[in-house]
């Protein structure tokens, strides 16, 4: 069990007046306890208590065992689950935390079976202290971005008139394992001409030809430190309109990165990195944020966008992806991911390629 992390959430449950939380997501209970448990239909929960003690509920089917600092309380399919969790709850408890994604099926039985508690959103609490990475952490990221950075380069040396999107597709996940990845952070986005005017366009049949824009949304699993990046080239001559979206998406790319350094809202961010796009013309064809979160998840909380009440903190890994997306044309993105640092950020992926 990682003690720190638990004693960082713990803390910021004593600030809040959240004594108890039920802890259900399997990316939170790893980043807690250092176990990767996918519980599918059955109830898996950690609870925490602002005193910083962790006891885990889970199924005989899982395999578990105690350890020293982390009690196990199991049950089986002949037993009820949230009877076994309602048994556990801190005796005279009033309020309890819940996971956001705690199954409904779970959260209304325990609320009927202890009515004289009152159920709250907890998540923050570990999400919270998920948002700054320490240094394993940061660590991780580094190595799993810089394979993703590797992985990407001998990608682009392969491809080839008449490859399909999911051919691609495959051989990045086939590159990724050859070079040590556990698997893919997320289903690769490999988008071929029109198609990236799709900002999530998903794989398919289409296959490459002379001329194409070509838009490489990937990332790896490397140590359950997830990397994300984006990368546009041209599959022969651009266009001369092709060369100006990407050089505006470029800038965009560079100006949200210079903004960020800590106390900077992540709108702010946002803002920088929009603002180049709009002065361009191009403000209607950025149509999502500008990122996001990242580490154990691919998606992570907070988000850097318009509306974002989030500050940059020290230690916060997030994405910086500006796009230009032009219905029935080409699309263009660029994406990195940075780590605040004390005075600015660091840049964790370095693939820097010819595109034109």
């Amino acid at each position: 069990m990682f003690e720190n992390r638990v004693r960082r959430v713990s803390e910021l449950m004593r600030r809040t007046d959240l004594p108890a939380v039920i802890v259900s997501d399997p990316e939170s209970v790893f980043y807690l306890t250092g176990r990767w448990i996918h519980p599918g239909e059955r109830m898996l929960a950690l609870l925490l208590t602002d005193d910083a003690s962790a006891t885990l509920i889970a199924n005989r089917l899982f395999a578990q065992t105690p350890e020293e600092g982390l009690p196990l309380v199991e049950y089986d399919d002949t037993e009820d689950c949230v009877d076994v969790l309602a048994r556990a709850l801190p005796e005279g408890i009033g309020v309890l935390g819940v996971d956001k994604s705690w199954p409904s099926q779970f959260l209304i039985r325990l609320m009927q079976k202890k009515p004289e508690v009152r159920m709250v959103l907890g998540s923050y609490a570990v999400d919270e202290t998920r948002m700054c990475k320490d240094e394993d952490e940061l660590r991780a990221m580094r190595l799993s971005s810089r394979m993703n950075d590797d992985v990407l380069r001998e990608l682009l040396t392969t491809l080839k008139e008449g490859d399909t999107e999911l051919q691609v597709a495959a051989r990045y996940t086939q590159i990724a394992r050859a070079h040590g990845a556990a698997g893919n952070s997320f289903s690769p986005l490999i988008c071929f001409g029109a198609n990236c005017a799709e900002p999530h366009h998903s794989s398919d049949d289409t296959p490459l030809k002379a001329g194409d824009c070509v838009i490489c949304d990937v990332g790896l699993d490397l140590n359950s430190a997830m990397s994300d990046m984006t990368r546009t080239v041209f599959f022969g001559e651009p266009t001369e309109e092709m060369k100006k979206v990407y050089d505006v998406v470029r800038r965009a790319n560079a100006a949200g990165k210079a903004a960020v350094k800590p106390g900077v809202p992540l709108r702010d961010v946002d803002r920088a990195a929009r603002s180049v796009i709009e002065e361009a013309g191009y403000g209607p064809y950025f149509t999502h944020r500008t990122g996001h979160n990242i580490g154990i998840g691919v998606h992570e909380p907070p988000d850097v966008s318009a509306t974002s009440e989030a500050v940059a903190r020290e230690g916060m890994i997030f994405s910086i992806e500006p796009g230009i997306y032009l219905p029935g044309k080409f699309g263009v993105r660029i994406e990195d991911l940075v780590a605040v640092t004390k005075d600015g950020c660091e840049v964790l992926n370095h693939l820097e390629i010819p595109v034109y």
